[in-house]
């Protein structure tokens, strides 16, 4: 079907059976930074479901940081798009409806500051990736280095990073009229409200004379950072999904976004300023999110890059193709059982053994066809947030965690492989920022031992791994079985040494 020649979804054309939220949201409560794919899929959702059971000035303003490829479309579409949920029995199209406004940061970063500190928005939620935080990945604090986090501390131009553009908006809120605020992260960071909240805090601090104290004192009193948790898979979209929502609504739909069914957000019931009902959209509300967030941070996302790296070099275009292969699905399910799970408590009422199960059902999903180069992205961020802390568990109690170590050598394998080593095209488009420089350092080492130490006293993991040679060295050694004898052969060297040190301490 050429999907371009059927009518446009928009607020005329759109089925009322699709839609989640049937009446015109007016008021804009929210402001989200992060117009991508996760948000739509997600908090949207959640939002609509609110809004169909009880009103609100709950309307959504969404941002994008650079590309206007998104914002533009929301705004030909009247804020209309698809949500299409798709699972190996059959897909579901919904309509989620809840936009008031679409912006472009970069295009026009004072209307984004003006909407953080106008009045009537009530929170300020954000998508925007662990790389969107500029913090230090050695350090976890404000990159004060930044070229971007200077400019936005000079404050001589619109701020240009997300903590910028945060703080400079809660600061023209105080200004003006001190209305309280939530600031609320959806992103996977470990504790992500904490995080956001330090990072602003230190934004204040690094800003001269009193403005920072003053703003810093305001923080305390009148802005929220819960913590959060946000789980559901959702890949980029393609002409397929465009195809799809026209086979099921015959409307064609610029900026369709594909998710699997399944869906959590656990959240702090922790709100400056009041929040929508998303417990009608099956949200959860708790006092304590870490449990839940360990949970999902290293079972799931943690595994999740261990299954991307390995089916990238293995050639593998999808992560259910990826863990299909039987060396690929041993290898996740030790290191989630054997490196990941010692390392945190399950929050009461999850049964373990039913969530893990449907973990690789979602890994499984062939008909989503989560993409290894998604999934592999931005590793030198994500992977300082999952592999540091269960792997310093194991090596202070004697233990080497060579699933965790062969999360790394897989991962340095697709940024900077050694000689001889091609990891191919799925490797290749996968976005690091660090990639450049870590293949700057392969090239000023003259071993693969040196590079690996070099990446691991240079921060990459934090400082604390540095400590522990023997880390280091099952690293570069997984390395050397990857590169001389492929993905299978290092998965099953990592499954042999984790047995034989099994027996030897038992």
């Amino acid at each position: 079907m050429a999907t371009v020649s059927l009518p446009r979804l928009n607020s005329a054309t759109v089925p009322p059976r699709s839609l989640l939220h049937r009446r015109t949201v007016a008021e804009t409560g929210i402001v989200h930074l992060g117009l991508g794919n996760f948000h739509r899929a997600h908090q949207a959702v959640y939002t609509a479901s609110a809004l169909e059971r009880t009103d609100g000035p709950w309307g959504i303003l969404g941002v994008a940081s650079r590309s206007a490829l998104v914002a533009d479309a929301l705004r030909a579409q009247d804020f209309r798009y698809s949500v299409v949920e798709i699972a190996p029995e059959g897909s579901r199209v919904v309509v989620p409806a809840v936009h008031t406004g679409a912006l472009v940061a970069a295009h026009r970063p004072e209307a984004v500051v003006d909407a953080i500190g106008a009045p009537g928005t009530r929170i300020v939620s954000l998508t925007v990736t662990e790389h969107g935080y500029t913090f230090s990945p050695r350090t976890g604090h404000l990159d004060l280095d930044h070229e971007d986090v200077r400019a936005d501390l000079r404050g001589d131009t619109p701020p240009r990073t997300v903590i910028g553009q945060i703080a400079r908006g809660l600061q023209q809120r105080l200004r003006r009229h001190a209305t309280p605020v939530t600031v609320l992260s959806c992103d996977n960071l470990a504790g992500n409200g904490t995080q956001t909240a330090r990072l602003v805090r230190e934004f204040a601090a690094a800003l001269p004379g009193t403005e920072g104290d003053e703003l810093a004192d305001w923080l305390d009193q009148a802005v929220a950072f819960p913590n959060t948790m946000v789980d559901r898979i959702v890949p980029a979209t393609t002409d397929a999904y465009r195809t799809a929502v026209a086979d099921r609504l015959g409307l064609h739909d610029d900026v369709p976004v594909p998710a699997e069914p399944f869906t959590m957000w656990v959240l702090e019931d922790h709100f400056a300023a009041g929040r929508p009902a998303w417990e009608h959209g099956g949200a959860l509300f708790t006092d304590d999110v870490e449990p839940y967030e360990l949970l999902k941070l290293r079972l799931l996302n943690g595994t999740h890059s261990l299954i991307a790296y390995l089916g990238a070099l293995d050639g593998r275009a999808t992560i259910p193709d990826a863990v299909a292969q039987p060396f690929v699905a041993d290898a996740a399910r030790r290191v989630l059982h054997d490196d990941y799970l010692p390392s945190l408590t399950v929050p009461d009422g999850i049964d373990l053994d039913a969530y893990v199960a449907q973990l690789f059902e979602r890994w499984g999903n062939s008909a989503l066809g989560h993409r290894t180069r998604q999934v592999g992205s931005d590793g030198s961020v994500k992977l300082r947030q999952r592999v540091p802390e269960p792997a310093l568990g194991h090596l202070r109690a004697g233990r080497t965690p060579h699933h965790l170590a062969l999360t790394v050598a897989a991962y340095l394998c697709c940024m900077a492989p050694p000689p001889g080593l091609d990891p191919g095209p799925q490797a290749a488009a996968m976005a690091d920022p660090a990639r450049s420089e870590l293949r700057k350092t392969a090239e000023r080492t003259t071993s693969v031992r040196d590079f690996v130490a070099a990446v691991i006293d240079g921060g990459l993991l934090g400082d604390r791994l540095a400590e522990y040679p023997v880390f280091t060295d099952r690293v570069a050694e997984l390395i050397g079985v990857l590169a001389r004898h492929g993905t299978a052969a290092a998965a099953t060297d990592a499954a042999r040494a984790a047995d034989s040190e099994s027996l030897a301490s038992a």
